[in-house]
C-alpha cells in the first residue's frame, strides 16, 4: 500500500466499480493452503477452500451451521479470518468497526474443527474492542489488543492474561495513533516471537499531542466536540518505543534504540530470530533511515545499515514481511541510492549486493522463491503508466519480463508461497478488468479470464495517452478523452483532473482512467475534452529525480509542471482556451486552487474538494516529509500554500468540504474563505455537514455532490464544440 490513502480518496473512488474487496479493506492478502495450490475465501457466509489450478473445484471448510453461535439464528458475518498452523483452528473476525480508515476493531471467535466448538474470545472486554488477534505459533493461545492494552488468551481454558495495564486513550500499546496509521501505514502493532514465548510491541505516547476538536453540529440538539489526536506541522510526534514482554506476563524489556524517541519514527519492526528484533528508524526529517538489530533479553541495539537522501526516504513497504532469505542470514531491501528504486541483498553485518541493476524502478516485490532462486517484482521500465511482472535471479542480474506482451496495461499479481501459481488481474483504460489464474514462470492461463457479461455492454471512454514536453524541458505523461463525434474543426472546452502530490498517480493505463464519477452524464457525449497530466513529484516509476524534485516545492514545482503541460495541450487547435477548467480532491483540491490562482491566464474555472489550503494545517509526518521542518523551512510551507495566492483569484471557483473531515480539517476551507473575503474575491461554497474526507456519509450525499459539481461546471465552463 502506498501511503496517504485517505487524501487520494477522490481518485480511488473513481475506480470503485472495479475495486476488489482486498483493494478496499484492511487485512491480510490471499490466505493460501500450505502447499500453495489452493486458497481460502468467505463465500455466502461460509469459508471455502478453492483449488487454484481447477475452476469450480472447492470444498467447504466451515459451513453456515458451524459459523452460527449457539442460541443464534444467523451465522457470523466473517470480515476476515486466519487458520492455525495445523489448520485445525479458525480465528474469525466479525462485528467490525472503523478506527480511522479501516475497520480494525471488532469481535473474534475461534472455531475448533476437532471439537466442532465455536467460542468467542475476550470475555469481559467491550463489544467490538478487540484488534489484530493472532494465533501463537503453536496455536494454543491468541493475542490481541483491547482499549490500547495487550492480552493473551489460553484457548484450552479461556484464561486471559493482561500483558500491559498502562494503556489509555493517549498511551497506546500494540497499535498506533492517527498519524502513524495515516502516513506510515502502521496499524497492527505487536508480533509473536517465533517460539511463542514472548511478544514484541510498539508503545506510542500521544499525551503531549494536542487534540484537534472537530465540531459535530448535526447528531444532537446541542453541538459537541470530537477530539482527534492530530499533530500538525511543527508539533512533536508521539514518543515511540518498542518492547518485549513474556506471553505469561511480567515486565516489558524496552529496546535501547538510540536517538530521541520523540524526534524519530519507528515505522517497521519484526522478529529476526527467537531472541532478536530488526527495526527501521527514520529521523524527524525522514531523510535518514537506519536498520537495527535488537537483542531482546538485554535491549541492546546494533545498527547494521543506514542511508540518507537529500529529500526523503520512504518507510519500508508495510504490506509485506521483512523478506528474509538464506535462513535468516540476509534479507532483500529496496533503496533509491543510485537514482532508481532497486533491490539489494543485505546481510546481518550490513554488507549489500545490488540485485536489479539498470535504469528502471522496482515498483514492488511480489514474491521471493528461494527454491527456484527467483525474485518476482512489478516494474514498467519503458512506460510509467503501466505495470508488469518481472523476475530476476536471487543472485542478481538482468531482469526478465514475465507478463506476456499482449497484456498491455496494468497487471497485478497475488503469487502463491510456492511461487508456481498466481492470481492475476489485468485491465487497461480500454479493457474491463479480468481475473485469471496463471502458472509461473510460464504465465500460462490455468482458468479464468472471462469478461463479465455486464462489462461487455459497458461503453468505455476512448482514452488516448500522450506525452508533452514543457518549456522547462520536462516530459510529462498525459491522457485525454475527446468528445463523442469529435470534429477537429471545432473548439471544445477542456477539463483537467489533477492530483499533483507524492501520494498518487493520475495517468495510469488501467480501467477507470477517463471516467469522472462526479459528472452526471457523459462528458464526451456532452462535448467536453477530459484530460490529466502527471507532474514531477508523482510516485511514477520514472526514477528518483522525477519523484523527488518536488522536495520543498509542493505548491510550486508541481503547479508549474501542470500549467506548462496544459499550455502545450492548449496549442491544439481544437481546444477552446476560453473554456479551461480544473478539478481535484484532497491534494488535488490544493493543486486546483494553486493552478487557478497562480495561472489565471490558463485556468478559468476550478472545483476544489477537501483541499489543504494552508500546508501548516496538515499533519507533521506527511507535510514535513516533503517540505522540511519548522522553523527553518517555514517559508516553503507558507509561500507555496494556496492561501498565499488567494488574492490572485480571477476565475470561477467552487469550494467543497466536509465539516467532519478528520484528515483535512474544515478549518482549511474557513481560512481560505476568510482570505478570499479579505481580498474581495467572490466564489461559491458547498459545505457538507459532518461528512468526512470522502464526503460519502448520509443519504443522497454522493448524488448531491455530483449534481453540484456538474451544475457548476456546465454553468461556468459550458460544454460543446463551437
Amino acid at each position: 500500500m502506498t501511503q496517504h490513502v485517505a487524501r487520494r480518496a477522490g481518485l480511488v473512488a473513481a475506480f470503485s466499480l472495479l475495486a476488489s474487496a482486498a483493494w478496499a479493506q484492511f487485512g491480510p492478502g490471499t490466505q493460501w493452503t500450505k502447499d500453495g495450490y489452493g486458497y481460502f475465501q468467505v463465500k455466502q457466509d461460509e469459508i471455502v477452500e478453492l483449488d487454484a489450478r481447477q475452476a469450480g473445484k472447492s470444498r467447504t471448510l466451515l459451513s453456515k451451521q458451524q459459523l452460527t453461535p449457539a442460541g443464534q439464528g444467523e451465522p457470523l458475518k466473517v470480515r476476515r479470518f486466519a487458520l492455525s498452523d495445523d489448520g485445525k483452528l479458525a480465528l474469525l473476525n466479525t462485528n467490525t468497526k472503523r478506527v480511522w480508515r479501516y475497520d480494525t476493531r471488532g469481535d473474534y471467535w475461534v472455531y475448533n474443527t476437532l471439537t466442532n466448538k465455536l467460542t468467542q474470545l475476550g470475555k469481559g472486554r467491550p463489544e467490538s474492542s478487540l484488534m489484530f488477534a493472532k494465533f501463537s505459533p503453536d496455536g494454543t493461545r491468541v493475542a490481541y489488543v483491547s482499549e490500547h492494552n495487550l492480552y493473551v488468551e489460553n484457548l484450552a481454558d479461556g484464561r486471559i492474561t493482561q500483558l500491559t495495564s498502562d494503556g489509555t486513550d493517549k498511551l497506546i500499546n500494540g497499535t498506533f495513533d492517527w498519524v502513524y496509521e495515516e502516513e506510515l501505514d502502521c496499524r497492527d502493532g505487536f508480533r509473536w516471537s517465533p517460539d511463542g514465548r514472548s511478544l514484541a510491541y510498539w508503545q506510542l505516547d500521544a499525551r503531549k499531542t494536542p487534540n484537534y476538536l472537530m465540531l459535530n453540529t448535526t447528531e444532537k440538539l446541542y453541538p459537541f466536540t470530537v477530539p482527534v489526536e492530530y499533530p500538525v506541522v511543527g508539533e512533536d510526534p508521539s514518543r515511540c518505543r518498542v518492547g518485549v514482554v513474556a506471553a505469561t506476563g511480567g515486565e516489558t524489556k524496552w529496546m535501547n534504540v538510540p536517538g530521541d524517541a520523540v524526534q524519530h519514527y519507528i515505522p517497521r519492526m519484526e522478529w529476526a530470530g527467537a531472541n532478536e528484533l530488526i527495526l527501521q528508524q527514520l529521523n524527524r526529517r525522514q531523510n535518514e533511515s537506519k536498520l537495527m538489530l535488537c537483542t531482546t533479553a538485554t535491549g541492546a541495539v546494533k545498527p547494521i545499515y543506514s542511508e540518507t537522501d537529500k529529500a526523503w526516504i520512504d518507510a519500508k513497504d508495510g504490506a509485506v514481511g521483512w523478506n528474509w532469505i538464506e535462513g535468516g542470514k540476509s534479507f532483500v531491501w529496496s533503496s533509491e541510492k543510485d537514482g532508481w528504486r532497486h533491490l539489494y541483498k543485505v546481510d546481518r553485518s550490513g554488507k549489500e549486493q545490488l540485485l536489479t541493476p539498470g535504469s528502471y524502478d522496482v515498483v514492488s516485490i511480489e514474491n521471493i522463491d528461494e527454491k527456484a532462486g527467483t525474485i518476482y517484482f512489478l516494474a514498467s521500465p519503458t512506460n510509467a503508466t503501466q505495470r508488469y511482472l518481472y523476475k530476476v535471479a536471487l543472485k542478481g542480474g538482468k531482469a526478465e519480463r514475465v507478463t506476456p506482451p499482449n497484456l498491455s496495461g496494468t497487471n497485478g499479481y497475488d503469487i502463491s508461497p510456492n511461487g508456481k501459481i498466481a492470481l492475476h488481474d489485468y485491465s487497461s483504460a480500454s479493457a474491463f478488468p479480468v481475473s485469471d489464474v496463471v502458472s509461473l514462470p510460464a504465465h500460462q492461463r490455468l482458468h479464468g479470464g472471462e469478461v463479465p457479461a455486464q462489462a461487455a455492454k459497458m461503453k468505455l471512454p476512448k482514452t488516448e495517452f500522450f506525452q508533452v514536453k514543457t518549456t522547462d524541458g520536462v516530459t510529462l505523461d498525459g491522457w485525454m478523452v475527446k468528445p463523442t463525434n469529435f470534429d477537429p474543426a471545432k473548439k471544445y472546452p477542456i477539463v483537467f483532473m489533477v492530483y499533483g502530490e507524492p501520494a498518487s498517480q493520475t495517468v495510469v493505463d488501467r480501467f477507470g482512467t477517463g471516467f469522472n464519477r462526479l459528472y452526471q452524464g457523459s462528458m464526451a457525449d456532452d462535448g467536453y475534452i477530459y484530460a490529466s497530466l502527471e507532474n514531477r513529484g508523482a510516485p511514477a516509476p520514472r526514477g528518483r529525480e522525477f519523484r523527488k524534485a518536488i522536495y520543498h516545492n509542493i505548491g510550486a514545482l508541481n503547479i508549474r509542471d501542470q500549467a506548462m503541460g496544459a499550455k502545450e495541450v492548449l496549442k491544439n487547435a481544437y481546444v477552446d482556451t476560453s473554456r479551461v477548467a480544473v478539478w481535484g480532491w484532497s491534494g488535488g483540491g490544493s493543486s486546483t486552487l494553486s493552478l487557478l490562482m497562480q495561472y489565471p491566464q490558463i485556468y478559468k474555472t476550478g472545483i476544489s474538494i477537501a483541499a489543504v489550503d494552508n500546508q501548516l494545517n496538515y499533519d507533521n509526518i506527511y507535510q514535513e516529509r516533503y517540505m522540511g521542518l519548522l522553523p527553518e523551512d517555514r517559508h516553503y510551507f507558507v509561500d507555496n500554500s494556496p492561501l498565499a495566492h488567494a488574492k490572485n483569484l480571477r476565475g470561477n471557483l467552487l469550494l467543497i468540504h466536509g465539516t467532519g473531515d478528520d484528515n483535512v480539517h474544515y478549518n482549511n476551507a474557513e481560512q481560505m474563505i476568510n482570505e478570499l473575503i479579505k481580498h474581495g474575491k467572490t466564489f461559491q461554497m458547498m459545505a457538507y455537514p459532518n461528512r468526512t474526507h470522502g464526503i460519502s456519509e448520509g443519504e443522497g450525499t454522493s448524488k448531491h455532490l455530483a449534481a453540484t459539481y456538474t451544475k457548476f461546471l456546465k454553468e461556468n465552463c459550458p460544454p460543446g464544440g463551437r
